[in-house]
């Protein structure tokens, strides 16, 4: 048996080996960038571990029948999943390693946002001393409205850290049962409505072919212009030139981003000179301690694999 490592950006991979071993398993680690590079890598492997190098229709072919895929992390774009199902590979992500610490990020953008703390910050920065002025308008929490585009496990969480201060709390989820809604305190709604009525709106929808582009600037266009918007899920449902055009032109109020389509951001971003926009370097993953938990969930993934179980937490199909 053997197991690889595609590529990673961890300081060991101590946790990966161990349990490799300690199954008789050989075990391989490569920084591969290219698809070709990784196809050549995974040839004939029964578990290839994935962070951001590609996985295409090569390396799918390539490992051995039965064999299982692991991407280290919450989103899984960069793997071909119709490929690996058509080679009749398992694949399997790990969305669970940092839930608490992304919805406490999001959660904290959205409080900023809608006390206008950027816009302040950068008001005094200038030498101004105008809370009034640049702040308004400002609605009491106990009137705004708070929507969700998706409603999953992260989404709830943030709902969760929120609901304690009085927000109404809207969600357009096609998977969000009556049920659940009613149970959550959330009114559900289509997508349409969501980003008409919404004072903030907070982005958990996966990165698919029907969510590519969402927030476009006719998306945009139907926000009410004291609204924001934050996304902590994936660059790509933003369009990022249409995004920064509508603060320019102050058709939304504000936003706070944490991904990218390009990772690290280009300096040409025109995000870069947006106005009323929170910028982080995509670390709604992070705390002391989501690292280790990451590798270590990993690791039961690939110990998982190869006795021949299933992974922890499939893929949807």
């Amino acid at each position: 048996m053997r197991v690889v490592v595609t590529d990673h950006t961890f300081p060991g991979l101590e946790q990966e080996q161990s349990v490799a071993q300690d199954a008789g398993a050989a075990f391989a680690a490569f920084q591969c960038k290219s698809a070709e590079a990784v196809a050549a890598a995974v040839a004939g492997a029964d578990v290839a571990v994935v962070q951001f190098a590609p996985f295409g229709p090569a390396a799918a072919a390539a490992m051995r029948p039965g064999a299982t895929v692991i991407r280290y992390g919450v989103g899984y774009d960069n793997i071909d999943i119709a490929a690996a199902r058509a080679a009749g590979l398992q694949v399997g992500y790990v969305p669970d390693y940092c839930a608490d610490e992304v919805a406490d990020h999001t959660a904290a953008a959205c409080l900023a946002l809608l006390r206008k703390l950027p816009m302040l910050d950068a008001s005094v920065r200038r030498g101004e001393w105008a809370a009034v002025r640049v702040a308004a308008p400002l609605k009491p929490f106990a009137d705004t409205v708070v929507g969700f585009f998706g409603l999953g496990q992260i989404g709830r969480a943030v709902l969760g850290r929120l609901r304690g201060f009085g927000f109404g709390f809207l969600a357009a989820d096609p998977m969000l049962s009556a049920a659940d809604a009613a149970a959550l305190g959330v009114e559900v709604t289509d997508a349409a409505a969501l980003f008409r009525r919404a004072d903030l709106i907070s982005l958990h929808a996966p990165a698919t072919a029907q969510t590519a582009g969402y927030v476009d600037a006719a998306r945009l266009a139907t926000m009410q212009r004291h609204a924001m918007i934050v996304n902590s899920a994936r660059g790509g449902l933003i369009v990022e030139a249409d995004l920064a055009a509508a603060l320019q032109a102050g058709v939304i109020a504000g936003a706070a981003l944490d991904v990218f389509r390009t990772e690290p951001l280009p300096a040409d971003s025109p995000l870069r000179g947006a106005p009323n926009l929170l910028l982080t370097p995509h670390a709604a993953w992070y705390s002391q301690t989501a690292i280790g938990r990451l590798q270590a969930l990993v690791a039961e993934d690939i110990a998982r694999a190869l006795r021949g179980q299933a992974p922890r937490k499939p893929v949807p199909l």
